[in-house]
């Protein structure tokens, strides 16, 4: 544990994270103001306690707090994250349900075969079983809900599902059904409150899995509130929801889904809210995975995601997984080397051969095995002359090599990583060095694979993208992984507890969706608010709330994200940089010297750098200009990047008028019809986001809405690209 001095800390704010993982519960406190991490401990979870998993996170905030000298009262967010949801569905824990289908009419006739869901398969030879029956809306009332809920309860449902076609718009029967549960002592859950897009058997089927993890998740969340509460700290206390933000209990009460893979999601808040990453890639490598995922403008993708195969209307993190890891062990087969992974060392009850005295290895000898009954016998093991056995794996190649930097968690022993080596070398016939770079290439190899994929599948610009490592095993795979694609390569701060840094420091968020062809510039302001609405509902301080809205032409969904603090932030404390550092920090992104820059607009929160590119095309026959753009703010990170842009300086009074002129400059018209250029307003200390939207008028009217509150000399930062 590290921790600073208690002097002076009285007056200081505090936020705590805690990550509740399998086999430890890891907590870091954060210093609200400066955002900068005072103490972090790893502590066992505590499955077997009476109380569950909570008896460990109270054990571990009381031993922050007590050493660090904190009251609880100090204590002004405290959030965790959870696999209990994702854990749940994987191991089949899941209660019976029961769902409800009402229609009427021509429609219901439909709704009978949408709502009627065969059990889903959670695992082999684990399902989600479900019970069913199907109302008559213009017959139904508190009787016959009463008697339909009693009837599925008798054979066997443990939480009742109603679901109703277009019950997103009319949700009276939906909620008269799940009274009629809750007053039999039943759990309840309905489609309109999973999701409000159209699509009933997507919505009915995301409302079952929703139920099915009801029971176990309010046990867990109220028991773990209780906990915290008793401990003195009246902050109320968040969950890590799977899009990277946080909620409040209640919300879980009534959404546990959303908390299904916060695990990913936790880093990736790290990334964002801690190392302020703009456009890159996140890696965050673990002794077993590693999960990769694109953050582009300063936010994360999104994708539906799917349980036992089937779409839901859960929106998480674009996460792709990687059975690759810094404790994957070697296989070998005749001399060669057929692979690195999947198993692990973990698996195989393995300890890592660099984490041990060099002296271990004197006379030791190659063995192989399997690390499951179901794996073959080519995964090697160095096996000592007492009989013990230890894993060679990328971390100990790493070490080896000398490519894992001074103070990174998986730094080891170089010398016990060589002597360990020297017996499957001897195999492969070849020296120590070529035996791990192999090992190193074999696995950043499916790195590089996957990094590929997201660039080409998310049209990313080489030119302005990074790789980011997190978690204890980055460092045996991030940095030499960045050197083979000849792409810029940092470990993350704190990389060993990034995701419990992303939980402390996670933004309240919540997100509204409806289905709306050609959306009106009201329509967009109307799902505007009730966003807001929404995620102040969860906790959010309506001072602090800031939306982004999309809309998907194709789908015909209007989608508006918002985002808030549970707590005004008093004056922050971080170092600010002068104009000279901004630059430097533009000039090391673009590549290009710090003296070519021009400061292009600034507005007391941010300085936007602007350089005169010439780039190559059809092997150099071609040369275009472009102006490349960097925003920084006042600390030197940069927080928004193009390769070709314009920046505008206007003012609030001015803003509709040199909104729309910026539009009809940056607007492509091709075959596919007119295309609005990507945009972005900068606004005092925020960078409002108004990408992805179908019309100009729809990016004037949020426009609008951002400064209806300011002054008409308020300067406004305009940026806008044009889109391909």
């Amino acid at each position: 544990m590290t921790h600073s001095g208690t002097e002076g800390m009285a007056k200081r704010r505090f936020r705590v994270g805690i990550d509740v993982g399998g086999t430890f519960t890891d907590v870091v406190v954060v210093d609200n103001d400066l955002r900068e991490v005072v103490s972090q401990l790893k502590v066992p979870t505590t499955h077997t306690a009476s109380e569950g998993v909570a008896r460990g996170i109270i054990d571990a905030i009381g031993r922050a707090l007590k050493e660090l000298g904190v009251e609880p009262e100090e204590v002004v967010f405290i959030a965790h994250s959870t696999t209990q949801a994702t854990n749940a569905l994987l191991e089949g824990d899941v209660a019976k349900v029961g769902i409800v289908g009402i229609g009427h009419g021509i429609e219901g006739l439909k709704a009978r075969i949408d709502t009627k869901l065969p059990d889903i398969q959670l695992a082999p030879g684990r399902y989600l079983k479900t019970e069913w029956s199907f109302l008559d809306a213009d017959r139904l009332s508190e009787k016959i809900a009463e008697e339909t809920v009693r009837s599925l309860k008798n054979r066997g449902a443990e939480v009742i599902a109603a679901s109703e076609a277009f019950g997103v718009d009319r949700v009276r029967n939906e909620v008269l059904v799940s009274e009629a549960a809750r007053g039999l002592g039943m759990f309840a859950t309905s489609g309109h409150e999973v999701s409000t897009l159209y699509g009933l058997r997507t919505r009915t089927r995301t409302a079952v899995i929703n139920g099915a993890i009801l029971p176990k998740m309010i046990h867990t969340a109220r028991m773990t509130d209780e906990c915290v509460r008793s401990s003195g700290i009246t902050a109320p206390l968040m969950i890590m929801r799977s899009d990277g933000g946080v909620m409040s209990v209640d919300e879980v009460n009534r959404r546990p889904i959303m908390t299904m893979l916060s695990g990913p999601a936790a880093g990736i808040a790290g990334a964002l809210m801690y190392e302020k990453v703009s456009d890159g890639i996140f890696i965050e490598v673990g002794g077993t995975s590693a999960d990769i995922s694109v953050i582009r403008d300063g936010q994360p993708q999104m994708k539906a995601a799917r349980v036992g195969g089937h779409r839901t209307y859960l929106n998480t993190l674009d996460v792709r997984t990687l059975a690759i890891a810094g404790g994957s062990m070697v296989r070998e087969r005749d001399g060669q080397i057929v692979d690195v992974g999947s198993r692990s060392a973990h698996i195989a009850g393995l300890p890592y051969a660099c984490f041990q005295k060099p002296e271990v290895f004197e006379g030791a000898t190659l063995t192989h095995l399997s690390p499951t009954p179901m794996d073959a016998d080519d995964y090697v093991a160095i096996e000592c002359r007492d009989g013990s056995r230890f894993a060679l794996t990328p971390t100990c190649a790493a070490n080896l090599l000398g490519v894992i930097p001074e103070g990174a968690f998986a730094k080891g022993d170089p010398q016990a990583a060589r002597l360990a080596f020297e017996p499957l070398a001897r195999s492969l016939g070849m020296d120590v060095e070529a035996a791990a770079t192999k090992v190193l290439e074999l696995s950043c190899a499916k790195v590089r694979k996957q990094i590929e994929e997201l660039i080409a599948e998310y049209q990313l610009d080489p030119d302005t993208i990074e790789l980011v490592g997190g978690g204890g095993g980055a460092a045996a795979l991030v940095p030499f992984t960045g050197t083979m694609m000849s792409l810029p390569a940092r470990m993350a701060r704190k990389a060993e507890v990034i995701s419990t840094i992303g939980v402390a420091l996670a933004l309240v968020r919540d997100t509204v969706e409806r289905n709306i062809v050609d959306p009106t510039p009201e329509d967009i302001l109307e799902i505007r608010r009730e966003a807001i609405d929404a995620v102040c509902s969860i906790g959010a301080l309506p001072e602090t709330v800031e939306v982004q809205v999309e809309v998907d032409t194709k789908r015909s969904i209007v989608r508006a994200v918002a985002f808030g603090t549970t707590e005004m932030k008093k004056g922050g404390k971080e170092k600010a940089a002068d104009v000279a550092e901004c630059r430097e920090a533009a000039a090391r992104s673009m590549k290009v010297p710090a003296e070519s820059l021009v400061l292009a607009a600034e507005n007391g929160s941010y300085r936007v750098f602007a350089s005169e590119v010439t780039r190559n095309s059809f092997f150099g026959l071609f040369k275009s200009k472009q102006t490349a753009l960097r925003v920084v703010d006042g600390t030197g990170v940069i927080r928004l990047q193009r390769s070709k842009g314009e920046v505008v300086m206007t003012t609030v009074e001015r803003l509709s008028r040199d909104l729309e002129e910026l539009i009809g400059t940056l607007t492509d018209f091709g075959d596919a019809g007119r295309t609005l250029p990507d945009l972005h307003l900068i606004i005092g200390p925020r960078i409002v986001n108004l990408s992805g939207l179908a019309e100009g008028s729809q990016a004037v009217a949020l426009a609008e809405t951002e400064v209806e509150h300011l002054a008409k000399d308020t300067s406004v930062i305009m940026i806008g690209t044009r889109r391909n």
